[in-house]
């Protein structure tokens, strides 16, 4: 873990002089890169698949998906609403308006947890805000939303209820119907068909 985020801290440093080449706009304050690094290590940057997978189910419409894997990647399996940003491409002008917004949470992903969080990492860097990164990325959102894993019998309340809000969303992503309370039960959740898609897999 300390490895993982030296070399995000190293990042910092080339992004400070990527930043100075930009061509000339109107621009965000920088975030300083001790916040950044703060915020780095205390990791409440991510957001988890359940919460991701609740939000798009209810049609959350302060939720921006931001898939930074490349075009052909987004083109074969995306969640539901999500724009395409290539890594490489974050940082460039056209995409100010899309990510400059306050009224929104911009969740970057991409197939685990490396590339979407150097993505948050650039754009918090130059001065956008309420950006996360969902934690563990696609892998992780086959894993437990495509194909949750059933607890044992003797797990708890909160772990049974988990895996059941899992299960019907993976039914609402991968096609057929079914209804389902979340945590609180109170809020009963209906789940409708979606087209399904292929499973992605990879490693960043």
């Amino acid at each position: 873990m300390n490895l993982k985020y030296s070399l995000l801290a190293a990042i910092l440093v080339i992004l400070g002089f990527v930043l100075l080449i930009l061509p000339a706009k109107e621009q965000l304050p920088e975030t300083n890169p001790e916040v950044l690094q703060y915020e780095l290590n205390e990791v409440t940057h991510f957001i988890s698949t359940d919460k991701v997978a609740e939000r798009i189910i209810n049609q959350d419409p302060t939720l921006l998906l931001i898939d930074v894997r490349m075009a052909d990647d987004y083109l074969n399996y995306s969640l539901p609403g999500a724009e395409n940003i290539p890594l490489k491409e974050i940082l460039h002008p056209d995409w100010d308006d899309l990510l400059n917004q306050t009224d929104r949470d911009i969740v970057f992903y991409s197939n685990a947890d490396v590339y979407a969080e150097q993505a948050w990492m650039f754009a918090r860097r130059k001065g956008y805000k309420k950006l996360f990164v969902m934690q563990g990325g696609l892998n992780n959102w086959f894993a437990t939303i495509i194909q949750p894993t059933e607890p044992p019998e003797t797990s708890s309340t909160k772990e049974i209820e988990a895996y059941q809000f899992r299960k019907a969303a993976g039914i609402y992503f991968c096609g057929g119907q079914a209804i389902v309370s979340e945590v609180n039960p109170q809020d009963a959740l209906v789940i409708t068909r979606k087209n399904k898609k292929t499973k992605v897999e990879g490693g960043c």
